[in-house]
């Protein structure tokens, strides 16, 4: 009997427990849906919301945090969340993330940069060591959309996990950077690869290869430049040679995982592909 009771007990401590994280989350839920939409429009749109956002668990993840992303898909499909002005207007974006800066702004500009983002001024870059502020201004007609930024930086390994607004022209966005890599091409041994004619530097990942030759078409007035950089971009050397070469042969150290390769003077002379052969496994 007394082995009966205290299963008894023990289930109804754990259906408790159920209960209060379930009542946790959903209030972790609606004070996001609140962030994220207008005042008025939430007190006005609030039973439509609820029908929307069902069930509420489909917009809970395992580590008890909220799907921000899914969350404003539902709302903007829905026509609850707009994110475009009646005119252009200054707006910022901050991000934040865990990272070195340098890794962050090569992904986050190049990324930007994807999604038809050319003109923007940096209003802060702030690194204490750990966490990573980086706040950009713009002239827009629309915040930038958080689902099409967030697919874009998902081809580098990196993730929007979560949004958070401050007003309707102030928007924060909290990147998750642990498992990124540049979305650049892996250079692999024995493979060969051609860069097309670019106005644009090339960027290559070389963390599988000890040697790379590097053959240029005679169309071209190529001047080499070559950086290389470690995993987290920190700059690790620059091989420059003020001499028009038609192939080059460079050793690729343990430490190099990245490398870009320019034209000393103009990528302008760069007219024609350049053919790169790799060579050995690290």
């Amino acid at each position: 009997m007394v082995k009966f009771f205290l299963i008894i007990s023990l289930t109804f401590s754990f259906l408790c427990a159920d209960a209060q994280v379930n009542q946790e989350l959903e209030q972790k839920l609606n004070e996001k849906i609140k962030n994220l939409v207008d005042a008025k429009i939430y007190a006005k749109d609030k039973a439509y919301i609820d029908t929307v956002i069902s069930p509420k668990s489909n917009y809970y993840r395992v580590d008890g945090t909220i799907d921000t992303i899914k969350v404003i898909k539902t709302l903007k499909d829905n026509g609850i969340l707009k994110l475009f002005f009646k005119s252009p207007r200054e707006i910022t974006i901050s991000f934040k993330t865990k990272t070195n800066p340098n890794f962050f702004v090569k992904v986050i500009s190049d990324s930007l940069v994807n999604i038809g983002y050319y003109k923007y001024v940096i209003e802060e870059a702030n690194y204490d060591g750990v966490d990573f502020l980086y706040k950009i201004g713009l002239l827009s007609e629309y915040v930038t959309d958080p689902m099409v930024l967030n697919k874009e930086l998902q081809k580098s390994g990196s993730e929007i996990v979560d949004v958070i607004r401050e007003s309707d022209a102030q928007w924060v966005y909290v990147v998750d950077m642990k498992n990124a890599e540049l979305d650049v091409p892996t250079l692999q041994d024995g493979i060969e690869h051609s860069l097309k004619r670019s106005l644009y530097a090339y960027w290559l990942n070389v963390s599988n290869i000890e040697e790379l030759q590097i053959y240029s078409s005679n169309l071209n007035n190529w001047f080499p430049y070559v950086a290389y950089y470690d995993k987290q971009l920190n700059l690790l050397k620059v091989e420059k040679v003020d001499s028009k070469k038609t192939n080059l042969t460079i050793q690729i150290d343990q430490k190099s995982h990245y490398i870009k390769i320019s034209d000393l003077y103009n990528m302008k002379n760069i007219k024609d592909e350049l053919i790169l052969k790799p060579m050995g496994k690290k």
